[in-house]
This record gives structure tokens, sequence and C-alpha cells, in this order.
């Protein structure tokens, strides 16, 4: 699991029915987790904000922690924390 905070969402109008009905938001990953990734798209399925931290599921445990284990998800926001600053 990753930690981050939600910068930013994503609209597609297009896209894989299996993915209709989710929102997706933009996630700017902790400099602390050592991911050495940036930024990444993941499904919200909770309800996070702009602004939020957040706990991020990737790979096959974000399709299970979104309840869609056959859809083309790679990222799922799973949880909302209650004070990540620390952590970025």
């Amino acid at each position: 699991m990753l930690v981050g905070k939600v910068v930013g969402s994503v609209v597609s109008t297009r896209k894989s029915e299996k993915l209709i009905g989710n929102k997706f938001m933009v996630v700017e990953l902790a400099e602390r987790m050592g991911s050495g990734e940036g930024r990444l798209v993941a499904i919200d399925n909770i309800g996070a904000g702009i602004g939020e931290f957040v706990l991020v599921a990737t790979g096959s445990a974000a399709r299970i922690g979104c309840g869609s284990a056959d859809a083309p998800v790679d990222a799922a926001i799973v949880g909302i924390i209650d004070d990540g600053r620390q952590w970025m």
C-alpha cells in the first residue's frame, strides 16, 4: 500500500463498461514511501476529496479493494488518512 495526497480528478466520458460510474482521482504519492513514482490515477469508491491524504492499493489488490475483480484497475483509494502530513 502507498500513502498519497489527492491533488485532482479526472473526467472520462468514454471508458470501459466496467469503469462506468466510478470516480477517478489524481494522487501525488508521498516521497517518503520511496516508490519512485510521482502521481497516479486511482479509482475512488470511498469518496476522497481533493486535499485529503489517502491509502492506495495497487495491482490485483486494487481490483479486489474496489470490488471490481474483473475491471481494468491498477490503483484504488482504499482509505482516507486522518492526518498524513508527516508523510508528505
